[in-house]
């Protein structure tokens, strides 16, 4: 940093720090304004700052923004700007005079110093250094005349002006208030966790903010000290965040986890770039959101009312204004080619066009003479020489393209006169560069409407395209087959003297096709007559007042629009002698068309504003050049909003060089209309036209008022002169009906003569929409019969029947209602200082539709050498400029690498492809700001709970609307008793010991190795045996009584069933663990250590490497090892056994603890008495009908939950063989689930999530592979993913559908249903009904309520019922505020009762009423039995279907929606993070995995990016959207990660809250963190 240390933190006095700390905590909390906080700031920092006054001003205010962070002292380096360094290189002194709209300037730095007083703090995005990888670019070349439009003026850079570059408006407290770490380049060079070790600042700060932790609500006390702050782990791992216990309800601890950031301290990175994204939007919005009414049902988005106040139109109608009258000129030919024909046999010696070498000098003057017999050479070699005589390969009225390069006009006319001579029709295009060129496609579409087999082309182009391997031209995308024809002179044949050219008079047959681009890049041919064409030469003629033998500069594209128009057609008509500058040549020598004129003393020149900047550039080259022989300076872009100061700034440096001001044409044009209107040579010293200085606001309400109030947001317009001889013009509106508009009002200039295009070539539906329009006055009644041309410009008729022109219909954005101008947008971002950060003035404006809106993009392209600080400054003040002058947000700025935009022909940028490169997410920008929180103001209202519904009312009104009430119960246990196994063993232990002495040797459990090899079987006898020594060693050793708490550490296998039943031998409580990963101590053991020390266990039960491992020396780094209780390891044990087993006196006595950590960091252990125990087998035997003679396959975690249940305990009771899987013997042998199903013809396996993802994601390809190794899935009758969550239907369809093949069953796939107070709820089992589906609204289901949908409804989602109801279940959907019962299809939270619910929470500290609340509670009303229930948490409905249960009754299915605590709260509405994440999921396909969280009210979107990290940028725009169109909601933090950063459990569960207190403590390492503004 280049901070004075004076200013550093760490020297300030301690008390000075404790009080910037309160006074941060008082912004944070709100107890005072920005303004309040900034002034008592700088009253404590003011002894410490250093006075800085003796500086030079201009130089204080360059010096860089360096803010440490917001409680840090200002740094003020008064280092000499880089800027005014390189303004002085570049200028050599004096003022850079490149790109000047000085009106505009001053706007901007108005506008923006006004904003500067507002004092903006927009945070900084985070990014990784190697994903800001530029391409090179050259970055020497002079400013290339690319730019946002089709056509190359790129002049748009104009604006950035040397005033700007003085007035920077930085100063030293700069409004960027930079990050914690402080450091010069912003956090964005941090990939490492910067936790600030070695630079000063940080360290002390965090003391600062150490003890000012804000805590609300009691949170439960801290079980661990130890945090896990490894980022590189594992991905299945059950992971609590800094200990929270459950211990109370998960709503009254979710607001103190929201508001605390989780004992993350508030001084991460993160955090303060969140508080400053709070701050941020804490400002007001411009536009107040309006109340509006939402229906019971839909949400309806807001529409955006007209504002009383905005300017309305308030002239009469208009009337068409006429043009001077086509005067008859007595020599004017009948038709072009008759001109020709004329000057070529009578004037041959005439030059009539010269072409000039790469370096500007004059190669080669092509005659009238020449230019006919050329011609003529062509026409009769097209007519007579490509086929064969009675099957000519072209006839008059077919259509040729012309492929010719922009420095070649000499070629040019020869081809287009030779096609008119010959009655063919030449349709001009670009040469086509590369296989896949920008546009190229739509060019295919131009050829393939027109009916092209034919191109015409030089020699040397033909060398030049690109070949295939054997020679031939490539197939270029999206055309049609050519035939080349090259057309240089000795390839043509002469034509016989008695041959001549059929030339008639003029007619409306075509003459040739001009192509345009649409706004969306279609590309279509303007068909034009040969009768327009003449029409068009003679207005031009008259307007130009053209005499024969003049000299004219053309530095236009002469393929098309105006320098097509008076470079090639006008010219023969009048003979006029046209030097042509090559687009190249301006590259290289910027002066070059104005030393032409110099040189030819020519009388026009036609120009576009960049050639008049290029020159101004170049002008102290060449001091004795004169212009004085200009009548006319043609500009042809006259009709752009920079084009005034462009011409005001050349003539000031050229009227001493002989320039006359009244030279000066502007003129407008369109492929359509052709010439609109042009401003006719002024007379010497009359008073030069006025301007138009109209207001932003009125023109984008279309109305024209004079700016009065702000000048900075007025646009200044010059006018393009009067209509066209012979021409009419009107003015309609843009959209609708084409209704004249009033006198006061902007509309799309339309125009009717002689002299416009006639159609669009083939396509009769557009062609009647443009060139066949009659106006309609305000009644809607037809105003007079002639039809109009619709030109594409929006303007209006001005005093002394003047036009203006102030904008295209293409650049037109609409936005709530306003019109805004895109090529006003740009100009704005080109003003705001763009030299250092915009390459060569390259930006692009479109808008793209999002929320029922239109939102403004913007991309430009980054100079290779910007600093990130810069690019992020710019694009901060970019986005100010807009707001201020336009009145409009911008949705999202973006900054790509230089030469990275699809270009168009002439080098400008394709705008439409940039816009679908944008939507595709394929831009890879390297910057970018999304500012949805300023943009989208059509948000529905956030919703508020109505209040004060009692119980009794919403019980009323589901009797009177004759609603059942939501409740569903399994089979009856009562009439099912089995066998007597019940009525004899009341405990798992004597059902055990009953099959060791009835059936010793039936084996109950086979444990298979990633091979699949059998490593370990049990049978009922060694299974007790074993159990007897685990017993006595327990006794012995451990010195254990009955009711001591046990961990068992095993890896999944049969030594962990051993011990457990070892445990209960001895009385023992078991708690079982998942053991810790050896590969990630740090992350993994912490939660072992909560576990063992929640659960008070006296003893731990290990196996030997284990044991080592508890005690090495990577394990003592991660927790205190000498505080373990007694370890004992199982490996070797002595063969003794106890005098007696332990027989608990009661059933309801504690049988075994079940811990596990929850998705939302809870970690909870609850309590299974052996009765629940009993009664759980009994109810999964009786479902599933397991008997001795049957074997279940089990590829699931044996830790907790069912999977422990499965795993451990029903083969016991119910005596059939257990297969077991350990799930990580699948990452080394994917086929190890599938093949022992098949092999041992297993018909019920149960599995997780995350192995049916792994054979679905692993083996989906392969699954011919399967075939062949006679995997045969056909045995199998039931196949349930165990799961405490809403049913994956995409995952398990998916795993049906492509397990098809080898004989899966379609109705075989199932899940369960189990929580925390009750593990096993819904399980599929053998009979009964199917698992039903059903669709439903996503948009109800956030208000809360069930509205079922068809199939494919827009915004709905399939939901699954989870399996049947266990027998003995009882279920009722509870309003979870009211606690009252609810109807059928309504959504409430799931209470159970049941025999084998657990009974209780075992927790460090028991809260007994949070154990009554959610073990034993009771309905408010409508339950006579007082039924004790347990409340799930999680959220759902009841559904009676059409299908019959096993009782003979109507099935009831019960859907699970979600856990409530996994909940988001937003605007009002409850959201399921799952639901945000399969739209986020679906935009992208380098979307690996996502997952989203809140804090403090903000949206955080963690994604997961598979591909390149280009593309890390290009997800930011497509996420905001996704999430905005489809959930209403605006998303505050993008975060890209690495695959496998976000945790994910063993159960397959995204650990959300871990993965939030990761992001705020800053341990993610993401690639790039975006923050929406």
């Amino acid at each position: 940093m280049a901070e004075p240390a004076a200013a550093g933190v760490p020297s300030l006095p301690r008390e000075v720090r404790e009080q910037l700390a309160e006074l941060e905590l008082e912004l944070s909390e709100g107890d005072i304004t920005q303004k309040g906080y900034e002034k008592k700031r700088a009253k404590l920092l003011a002894p410490y700052v250093p006075q800085t006054q003796g500086a030079e001003p201009a130089l204080q205010k360059e010096s860089k923004p360096q803010m440490p962070a917001p409680s840090a002292a200002p740094a003020s380096a008064p280092a000499s700007s880089s800027a005014s360094k390189f303004h002085r290189a570049r200028s050599g002194g004096a003022r850079d005079e490149r790109y000047r709209s000085d009106i505009h300037t001053e706007a901007v730095q108005a506008a923006l110093a006004k904003h500067k007083e507002q004092k903006m703090a927009l945070p900084m995005p985070t990014k990784r250094r190697s994903t800001f990888v530029q391409s090179p670019a050259d970055a020497c070349t002079p400013p290339d005349t690319s730019s946002a439009s089709e056509d190359e003026g790129s002049l748009r850079r104009q604006a950035a002006l040397s005033a700007a570059l003085h007035q920077s408006l930085q100063n030293a407290e700069s409004w960027i208030n930079r990050s914690i770490q402080g450091s010069s380049t912003s956090s964005s060079a941090s990939s490492t966790l910067s936790h600030g070790e070695g630079k000063g600042t940080s360290g002390s700060l965090a003391d600062v903010f150490a003890n000012t932790r804000i805590e609300n609500l009691s949170v439960p006390p801290d079980v661990t000290a130890t945090t896990s702050s490894s980022s590189a782990r594992p991905a299945a791992i059950d992971l609590p965040p800094a200990g929270i216990v459950k211990g109370m309800h998960k709503g009254s601890n979710r607001s103190s986890l929201m508001d605390t950031a989780d004992g993350v301290p508030v001084s991460s990175r993160v955090s303060t770039k969140i508080q400053q994204l709070l701050n941020t939007l804490k400002r007001p919005k411009r536009p107040p959101l309006k109340e509006f009414f939402v229906d019971d049902f839909e949400e309806i988005v807001e529409v955006p009312q007209p504002d009383p106040n905005q300017p309305k139109p308030e002239g009469r109608q208009m009337t068409p204004v006429k043009g001077e009258p086509l005067g008859v000129v007595c020599n004017w030919p009948p038709a072009l080619e008759a001109a020709l024909q004329r000057w070529g046999t009578t004037q041959a010696k005439c030059p009539c066009l010269t072409a000039l070498d790469v370096t500007g000098k004059p190669v080669y003057t092509l005659t009238y003479g020449k230019l006919w017999s050329r011609s003529l050479k062509l026409a009769y070699t097209l007519l007579n020489k490509l086929g064969t005589k009675n099957e000519p390969v072209l006839k008059p009225g077919d259509r040729v393209a012309l492929v010719y390069p922009n420095n070649d006009p000499v070629m040019f006319m020869v081809a287009f006169y030779g096609c008119l001579l010959a009655e063919v029709i030449p349709v001009p295009i670009e040469v086509p560069l590369t296989r896949k060129d920008a546009g190229g496609q739509q060019i295919g579409f131009l050829l393939g409407s027109c009916g092209i087999a034919l191109a015409l082309t030089t020699e040397v182009c033909l060398k030049g395209l690109p070949k295939t391997q054997n020679g031939e031209i490539v197939q270029f995308k999206g055309w049609p087959r050519l035939k080349w024809v090259v057309t240089d002179s000795k390839y043509l044949s002469k034509s016989p003297k008695d041959w001549q050219p059929n030339i008639s008079a003029a007619g409306t047959e075509p003459a040739y096709i001009e192509y345009k681009t649409s706004k969306e890049g279609s590309v279509m041919g303007v068909t034009v007559s040969r009768i327009a064409m003449l029409s068009h030469c003679q207005a031009l003629s008259q307007a130009c007042n053209y005499s024969e033998g003049e000299t004219i500069v053309n530095v236009l594209d002469f393929k098309k629009d105006a320098g097509l128009w008076h470079g090639i057609l006008t010219n023969v008509m009048n003979k006029l002698h046209t030097i042509s500058v090559p687009y190249s040549v301006m590259k290289t020598c910027p002066l070059s068309w104005v030393q032409r004129v110099h040189a030819h003393k020519a009388k026009v020149a036609l120009v576009k504003c960049r050639d008049l900047h290029w020159a101004m550039m170049a002008h102290r080259d060449q001091r004795d050049v004169t212009l004085s022989s200009l009548r006319m300076l043609i500009v042809t872009d006259g009709a752009n909003p920079w084009s005034v100061s462009s011409c005001d700034a050349f003539l000031s440096l050229f009227q001493s060089h002989g320039l006359k001001p009244e030279a000066i044409c502007p003129c407008a044009t369109s492929p359509e209309a052709m010439t609109i209107a042009i401003r006719r040579p002024g007379v010497p010293g009359a008073p030069l036209p006025g301007r138009a200085i109209l207001s932003m606001n009125g023109l984008s309400f279309g109305v024209i008022r004079v700016n009065t109030e702000d000048k900075n947001s007025a646009l200044t317009v010059q006018d393009v002169g009067h209509v066209m001889p012979g021409g009419m013009m009107c003015i309609v509106k843009p959209d609708g009906p084409p209704q004249l508009c009033k006198t006061d009002e902007i509309g799309e200039i339309c125009v009717s003569s002689r002299a416009g295009g006639m159609m669009y070539y083939g396509l009769a539906g557009v062609t009647k929409n443009t060139f066949e329009v009659i106006p309609v006055n305000s009644a809607g009644s037809p105003v007079g019969d002639v039809p109009f041309v619709r030109s594409g410009l929006l303007g209006f008729v001005g005093p002394g029947s003047l036009v203006f022109v102030v904008g295209k219909m293409d650049g037109l954005l609409t936005v709530s209602g306003r019109r805004h101008n895109a090529d006003d947008i740009v100009a704005t971002g080109l003003a705001v200082e763009s030299i250092k950060t915009v390459y060569r003035g390259r930006i692009a404006v479109f808008s793209v539709s999002v929320f029922y809106d239109e939102r403004i993009v913007v991309v430009a392209e980054q100079r290779p050498d910007a600093s990130e600080e810069d690019s992020f400054q710019w694009m901060s003040r970019v986005l100010q400029a807009i707001d201020s002058i336009h009145q409009v947000g911008v949705y999202c700025l973006a900054l790509v690498p230089a030469n990275t935009l699809p270009k168009t022909p002439l080098g400008g940028i394709h705008i439409s492809q940039t816009k679908q490169h944008f939507l595709e997410g394929s831009l890879h920008p390297c910057n970018i700001l999304m500012c949805p929180h300023t943009c989208v103001t059509n948000l529905p209202k956030p919703r508020q709970k109505q209040p004060g519904v009692g119980p009794a009312s919403v019980m009323v009104g589901n009797l009177v609307a004759g609603k059942r009430i939501a409740q569903a119960s399994g089979r009856d246990l009562g009439q099912l008793e089995d066998n007597d196994l019940v009525k004899k063993h009341q405990f798992l232990t004597e059902v055990l010991q009953w099959r060791a002495q009835a059936t010793p040797d039936h084996p109950l459990f086979l444990l298979l190795n990633a091979k699949g090899t059998t490593v370990c079987t049990a049978t009922c006898l060694q299974l007790h045996k074993k159990a007897e020594r685990i017993a006595s060693v327990l006794c012995d050793k451990g010195h254990l009584n009955a009711g001591d708490n046990v961990v068992l550490l095993y890896p999944p296998g049969i030594e962990l069933i051993t011990a457990f039943y070892g445990c209960l031998y001895a009385g023992c409580i078991p708690v079982t663990v998942r053991p810790p990963h050896a590969q990630s101590l740090t992350a993994t053991l912490p939660t072992v250590r909560m576990i063992v020390e929640v659960s008070k266990a006296a003893c731990i039960l290990t196996t030997q490497t284990l044991m080592r491992l508890l005690r090495s020396r990577e394990a003592a780094a991660a927790v205190d090892v000498k505080t373990w209780p007694t370890i004992i390891d199982t490996d070797d044990l002595p063969r003794k056994r106890l005098a007696q087993l332990y027989k608990p006196p009661t059933p309801e006595m504690l049988a075994y603890l079940d811990f596990s950590v929850s998705t939302t960091g809870m970690l909870t252990g609850v309590k299974m008495s052996h009765a629940a125990v009993s009664g759980l087998c009994r109810a999964i035997k009786l479902q599933c009908e397991l008997y001795s003679s049957r074997q279940i396959a089990i590829c699931l975690d044996p830790y907790c939950g069912l999977g422990f249940v499965l795993w451990c305990l029903c083969s016991v009771y119910s005596g059939h063989q257990s297969i077991l899987i350990p799930p990580m013997e699948l990452e080394s042998n994917l086929f190890l689930w599938l093949s022992t199903v098949s092999q041992y013809k297993i018909r019920d396996t149960f599995c997780s999530y995350s192995v049916m993802e792994l054979c679905t994601k692993g083996l989906g390809n392969q699954v011919e592979m399967l075939k062949a190794r006679g995997i045969n899935l056909s045995c199998v009758r039931t196949c349930v993913v165990v799961a405490e969550e809403r049913p994956r239907v995409s995952l398990t369809q998916s795993f049906s559908k492509l397990f098809k093949d080898i004989g899966l069953s379609s109705r075989a796939v199932s899940t369960t249903f189990g929580s925390r107070v009750n593990v096993a709820i819904c399980l599929q089992g053998t009979s009964g009904p199917d698992p039903t589906t059903v669709y439903v609204d996503l948009k109800s289901l956030r208000h809360d309520r069930v509205r079922l949908v068809e199939r494919g409804a827009p915004q709905s989602l399939l939901l699954s019922e989870s399996g049947k109801i266990l027998p003995g279940v009882k279920v009722v959907i509870v309003n979870p505020e009211t606690k009252g019962p609810l109807g059928d299809s309504h959504l409430g939270e799931i209470w159970v009762n049941s025999p084998h619910t657990a009974s209780g929470y075992y927790t460090i500290y028991d809260n007994e009423t949070l154990q009554a609340d959610h073990f034993n509670t009771r309905l408010s009303f409508g339950d006579a039995a007082q039924t004790l229930w347990a409340r799930t948490g999680y959220l759902g409905f009841v559904r009676r279907t059409e299908l019959t249960a096993a009782s003979g009754e109507r099935h009831d299915a019960l859907y699970v929606v979600g856990a409530l605590d996994e909940t988001l709260e937003l605007r009002g509405l409850r959201y399921h993070p799952i639901d945000i994440e399969t739209s986020v999921s679906r935009t992208h396909r380098s979307i690996a995995e996502c997952a989203v969280f809140t804090w403090t009210n903000l949206l955080v979107v963690v994604v997961e990016l598979c591909g390149c990290e280009q593309e890390a940028l290009d997800l930011v725009p497509l996420v905001t959207n996704v999430v905005l169109e489809e959930h209403y909601l605006i998303v505050g933090v993008v975060v890209v990660v690495d695959p496998g950063v976000i945790p994910i459990n063993s159960r397959g569960e995204k650990q959300r809250m871990h993965l939030r207190d990761s992001f705020l403590a800053d341990q993610l390492d993401p690639i790039y963190v975006a923050y929406n503004m």
